[in-house]
């Protein structure tokens, strides 16, 4: 599962650490932890170890320091074991990083030691239960009292809720009376600690994927949040919100394309095997036209993702409308091949003997995440017409 893209020497070896781990400490794994819905924290500790916990957080913050294309190829590697996990560290890897970019140097030498290694782990937290795709009409408050902000409101399909460590919290510190502060310029962005007075957590969600990943309601009820905690200045919440989700969309991409690649070479394998009609269904001409354009696809999707990835880190003025193609691209295409695929293993490939249908089932959720493929459509057509 080696691409081209002109790859340096240093990318390749690094796409080639991430599949050998991937080979060794997920694949081997990914289909119990799904069947127990169990989270496997010695795995992420395990990345840590290999740096995969801050792939683009500075190397002075103790992180690897690496492109957004070295990002994507970790996490498309991952995601051939298993779209969970690779998705779960992509998530800590936007948070750590927002952490590494926007906080004081007080609350990096306290938190980014123990997230880089993934001692301690950390949430993305910007949906509530009434604004999804209209991120900016949050209603989570956060009252300033002296040196503290008084937080209160709920944050819906919160990976790691109740698990993880550290959370980056979308709230409104301006006043919702007002056009300005009713709107993104109201927003902040306040880090959170699990254990602090207040904060409590849902119960963990029952979904029809991501099993191994715990998600849950992150609910504040007068949590007290030192001044401290801001990230960037009061206002700047939704800028470096958005900030931290292009990179996630171009991750959650890698991990629809590693994913679908899975099944890809499992549904070639399969075809060459199984036979129908006296002959393997791979010598039928209808199956090799879908297998050619399943394999076309990927490829396409790929090229985007990773011109996508690259235009992030050199911080070219079109990076946002590129994450947005790149996302609704790459994670449309990766549920597509996945469907094809389990079409070809037939009933088997609704059998959990095989791993199709829980890359099925993991890759579906893609293409809401991280911004709707409709929102994604919308940002590039603003960029469009603008």
């Amino acid at each position: 599962m080696t691409h081209a893209f002109c790859l340096n020497e240093q990318q390749i070896a690094i796409q080639d650490a991430a599949q050998r781990f991937t080979a060794d400490a997920i694949t081997p794994h990914a289909a119990r932890w799904d069947e127990e819905h169990h989270f496997p924290r010695d795995l992420m500790l395990a990345a840590g170890e290999m740096g995969f916990g801050a792939i683009y957080v500075s190397e002075e913050s103790g992180g690897i320091g690496l492109g957004r294309l070295e990002a994507a190829l970790v996490i498309e590697a991952m995601a051939y074991g298993c779209p969970t996990m690779s998705a779960f560290i992509s998530i800590h890897n936007m948070a750590a990083w927002m952490i590494d970019r926007y906080a004081s140097d007080a609350v990096k030498e306290r938190h980014l030691p123990t997230l880089v290694t993934m001692e301690s782990l950390a949430s993305y937290c910007l949906t509530e239960p009434g604004s999804g795709s209209d991120a900016a009409s949050l209603r989570t408050t956060a009252r300033r009292d002296g040196d503290h902000y008084v937080l209160n409101g709920t944050k819906q399909f919160i990976s790691g809720g109740g698990v993880n460590d550290v959370y980056l919290i979308m709230v409104r510190t301006g006043d919702p009376a007002t056009k300005e502060g009713a709107g993104a310029r109201g927003i902040s962005c306040l880090l959170v600690e699990k254990g602090m007075e207040g904060l409590s957590f849902g119960a963990p969600e029952k979904k029809l994927g991501w099993n191994a990943s715990p998600t849950a309601q992150v609910i504040m009820e007068d949590v007290r949040v030192p001044v401290a905690n801001l990230l960037g200045a009061e206002g700047d919440g939704f800028k470096i919100a958005m900030a931290g989700i292009d990179g996630g969309r171009v991750n959650i991409g890698a991990a629809s394309l590693g994913g679908a690649q899975r099944c890809l070479e499992e549904a070639i394998a399969y075809t060459k095997d199984r036979k129908q009609f006296g002959k393997a269904i791979a010598d039928f001409q209808y199956t090799q036209f879908q297998l050619a354009d399943m394999a076309t696809e990927l490829e396409a999707a790929r090229l985007l993702l990773y011109t996508a990835a690259s235009k992030i880190t050199e911080g070219a003025g079109d990076k946002t409308s590129f994450a947005a193609m790149a996302k609704r691209f790459a994670t449309d295409t990766g549920s597509s091949v996945v469907d094809r695929a389990l079409q070809m293993f037939g009933g088997y490939g609704y059998l959990r003997d095989y791993p199709i249908e829980r890359f099925w089932r993991d890759l579906r959720v893609h293409r809401i995440l991280e911004g709707t493929n409709e929102v994604m459509r919308l940002i590039i057509a603003r960029e469009l017409l603008k």
